[in-house]
């Protein structure tokens, strides 16, 4: 810390002790009535005279942003949740004592509540005339500097507090995000899905290839695991009778940090009984459209300078085709997995040792095709090799009815109609262990109970998981997951 700032704390801290010694330094008797831009929008037409003879009394509270004295006045402005409002204050209408408050031990910063009629400016601006002003809190540390701001962005993401005072842009952001949790519940609301919650610590780590976090319980003298998806809880739900759930929660993955990935992120899972992969598919584009309209931005978007368009129907194309296209051969050419690990070897796409075909095609089409989808796009034909829990396709055992939605270069839905035939989910899942016992520690370990859940029977259905973060990153243009998550994990920092 500086020396200046050190300074100015110390300052404060003396103001502080003085209102201490006069009795309650933090009261908490004052109610705010009024919002800066309920006020502004009833009034923001009313002239001055008109003001004057309507002669109403508001009651304002917020955090002192700009402070002008000027000898026996002065004006502060306040920002509340909803905006900023001018206050006009003078010791005539307040009292000497507390305009000297004001004067002396008022700073940028503090938290006030002022009472009194609305008045305009000579220059034209809406103005509380305070008759009552009150110290409500004392800020003992100052906000960052009005014109340099908080820009650097790791210390944004660390003081995200003073992030958010001091950028509205990040409070706008952080709005639209509460906008799409809502938007989200209301569209499964309406189409009969019940919302539920399930666990978020798992005896098994499933429901998706990641690393898990491990906890223990003391009393239980258990290992846990922090859940990396909620989609075997959820399909149980299913088999009990619950034919449509969705779920919107935290899943967590030991995994790295960059732009798109946080260790902790949001998802909404929903399953939908007598449904296959196509049906969700409309589905999801119902829900961006409905998305869209929400937030009132039309049948499009910009994102990273590039307009995303969702005014049209979404291409549905095989990973394949894509692979094949990019490649630049024909698909025939990659249907076995000698003439496709050439190919890989020619674009300088790495494959893990001993991976299989469809292990192959998925990594070419991460590597090189995966950034290039801009415009809307569902991929299908993911092989079954690298999707355990989805129900194979009746054209290709290899493939498996699965599809992945892109936008602007990245993952943003993974939906498949579910495999519900329990023998071969078991068969399924002693592939993944094998490949764990290999080396893979991302691989499913095999859950016994999921399976016997199966068994019980389990009706033809479809399901899908949409990463909440990264659509709020498309919705509002923000370049990494960071901008979307209020507290981000980040680095220690250095000392």
């Amino acid at each position: 810390m500086s020396a200046p700032e050190d300074d100015i704390i110390a300052h404060r801290r003396r103001k502080l002790a003085a209102l201490r010694e006069r009795g309650e330094a933090f009261p908490n008797t004052f109610r705010r009535r009024h919002l800066a831009a309920e006020l502004t929008a009833r009034h923001g037409a009313t002239d001055k005279a008109a003001l004057e003879a309507l002669d109403e009394r508001v009651e304002v509270a917020g955090r002192v942003m700009l402070r002008r004295v000027m000898g026996k006045a002065g004006f502060v402005t306040l920002a509340d949740p909803s905006g900023r409002i001018q206050c006009y204050l003078r010791g005539a209408d307040i009292g000497d004592d507390a305009y000297r408050d004001f004067r002396t031990l008022w700073d940028i910063g503090d938290i006030v509540g002022v009472r009194g009629p609305l008045m305009r400016t000579n220059k034209g601006e809406l103005t509380v005339h305070a008759e009552q002003a009150e110290l409500l809190v004392k800020a003992l540390r100052p906000l960052p500097d009005k014109h340099r701001g908080l820009a650097d962005q790791e210390t944004r993401y660390r003081l995200r507090h003073l992030d958010l005072v001091a950028n509205e842009d990040v409070r706008r952001v952080f709005r639209v995000r509460a906008q799409v949790v809502q938007a989200l519940r209301a569209f499964f609301d309406d189409r009969g899905f019940l919302e539920v919650e399930t666990p978020m610590m798992h005896p098994i780590p499933g429901g998706a290839a990641a690393r898990p976090f491990v906890t223990h319980h003391n009393s239980l003298d258990r290992t846990l695991y922090l859940r990396v998806a909620p989609e075997l809880y959820l399909k149980r739900l299913l088999v009990g009778g619950f034919e449509r759930v969705y779920e919107i929660n935290r899943c967590f993955r030991n995994e790295g940090l960059s732009p798109r990935h946080n260790p902790e992120f949001t998802t909404v899972e929903f399953y939908q009984a007598f449904a296959d992969y196509r049906d969700l598919m409309d589905l999801t584009e119902a829900l961006l459209r409905h998305l869209l309209a929400e937030l009132s931005l039309g049948d499009s978007l910009t994102f990273d300078g590039q307009r995303i368009d969702f005014g049209a129907p979404v291409p549905r194309r095989t990973m394949k085709e894509v692979v094949a296209e990019a490649a630049g051969v024909d698909e025939a050419e990659i249907a076995e997995a000698p003439k496709l690990a050439e190919i890989a070897k020619r674009l300088n796409v790495r494959a893990p040792a001993g991976c299989g075909w469809g292990r192959l095609l998925t990594e070419v089409f991460e590597a090189r095709v995966e950034a290039r989808l801009v415009q809307p796009v569902f991929i299908t034909g993911y092989p079954a090799e690298v999707s355990p829990l989805a129900r194979g396709s009746a054209d290709d055992p290899a493939l498996t009815d699965r599809f992945e939605l892109f936008v602007a270069g990245r993952e943003v839905a993974n939906g498949f109609s579910e495999l519900n035939d329990p023998e071969e989910q078991a068969l399924r899942f002693r592939a993944q262990a094998e490949l764990k016992n290999r080396g893979d520690s991302e691989a499913m370990h095999f859950d016994h109970d999921f399976v016997a859940a199966l068994e019980h029977g389990m009706p033809p259905a479809a399901g899908e998981g949409i990463g909440v973060d990264r659509l709020v990153m498309l919705l509002t243009d923000s370049p990494t997951i960071r901008e979307v998550v209020l507290f981000p994990q980040l680095r220690a920092p250095k000392r």
